[in-house]
């Protein structure tokens, strides 16, 4: 099994987290969707990451599919996802609240990479875009009881909040105020000091124009 992708990526890298939190053994090919498109065009015409090609050649594209089938593959009693009910909506709802404004984050920053200027309108939609996810998961990991979501461990949604939060702190700091942000600061923090986190960390490096 292969994972394709760079870790400075929040899609990339809350897969190689569940994949060490499951304990699945993968080779990491760490490919730039820029340096290294064409290979990426190779396993995704679309030219984004992750991708993960299992043994027997097929290939799985974006992230939430790919999880989907590592939780098939450890079974339901692993899986870190609720398996049904209120529970299983509002996981699935922060995982969407997170990879959303993650969407966003990245096309924003290409937007500014490859455009001369843009519109002040634009500039602050996106900003706000990004502000007010950022406000939304902060409130919700302060009204959590407990460390995580998902029980004792890291769920999906523990996994998306602190890999996606990481990508935007490091790509727009001027967006990302940790003392406006405390509880999902605190959640960070901790997700951060597990080893399955660590494992798997990469500054963000942005990529030349």
């Amino acid at each position: 099994m292969k994972l394709i992708g760079q870790y400075d990526s929040p899609f990339v890298r809350r897969v190689a987290v569940a994949l060490q939190i499951y304990g699945i053994v993968y080779d990491h090919v760490p490919w730039s969707t820029f340096g290294d498109g064409d290979l990426v065009a190779r396993h995704n015409p679309l030219k984004r990451v992750p991708a993960l090609v299992l043994d027997d050649g097929e290939v799985l594209i974006e992230s939430g599919a790919i999880l989907d089938y590592l939780d098939e593959r450890v079974g339901p009693d692993r899986a870190l996802l609720p398996l049904s009910g209120a529970a299983r909506r509002a996981a699935l709802r922060r995982i969407a609240l997170m990879t959303g404004a993650a969407d966003k984050a990245v096309s924003f920053f290409y937007a500014k990479l490859f455009s001369a200027a843009l519109a002040p309108d634009f500039v602050s939609r996106c900003e706000g875009q990004i502000r007010t996810a950022l406000a939304a998961i902060d409130r919700e990991c302060g009204a959590r009881v407990g460390d995580w979501w998902h029980g004792a461990t890291p769920g999906h949604d523990d996994i998306a909040v602190a890999c996606v939060a990481r990508f935007i702190r490091e790509a727009y700091p001027d967006l990302f105020d940790p003392e406006a942000l405390p509880a999902l600061s605190s959640h960070c923090a901790r997700a951060e000091a597990l080893s399955v986190f660590s494992a798997v960390e990469q500054t963000f490096t942005p990529p030349k124009g």
